[in-house]
């Protein structure tokens, strides 16, 4: 199967490092358009029986998600010159894949952290979402801590 555009997601972390480091190296073999993507939401903090999201609260954040993600494009850029990047208010998993519609992805690249027990469950699995509802082959790539965990406990 061969790409012709590859969108790779990233929240900064070394997990996300290692997918976008996977997504150049696929972008190299075959060609295909790079775009990175990147999301960001404001916390809702719940108030008696309704939730408050202070205005002001907006502003900073989309500011540091958009100097991020343009510090992490121009690194990017120096591997593969042609590369974008897009910056998106949401929640993460719903995003990315509305990104990779809306842009034409055939390929979907991200992160796991590999959560699981308590901390998946508190913390959601956007991997997981991405995978199950996305209309184009999604490819995950496992933290290093995962990797070596999951290796570690069958052995």
């Amino acid at each position: 199967m061969t790409f012709k555009h590859i969108l790779v997601a990233s929240d900064f972390s070394v997990c996300s490092t290692r997918a976008v480091e996977l997504a150049v190296d696929l972008v190299r073999q075959s060609g295909a358009q790079l775009t990175l993507v990147h999301t960001w939401e404001v916390p809702n903090l719940g108030y008696g029986a309704g939730l408050y999201v202070p205005g002001d609260m907006w502003t900073p954040i989309e500011r540091a998600a958009q100097s991020q993600l343009e510090a992490t494009t121009r690194v990017l850029q120096e591997q593969v010159p042609n590369a974008k990047s897009v910056l998106r208010a949401g929640v993460a998993w719903e995003e990315i894949i509305a990104a990779a519609a809306s842009l034409h992805a055939d390929l979907i690249v991200l992160g796991t952290h590999g959560r699981r027990g308590f901390s998946r469950l508190m913390m959601g699995s956007d991997a997981e979402m991405i995978v199950r509802l996305a209309t184009m082959p999604v490819l995950l790539v496992r933290g290093k801590e995962a990797a070596a965990a999951e290796a570690k406990a069958a052995t």
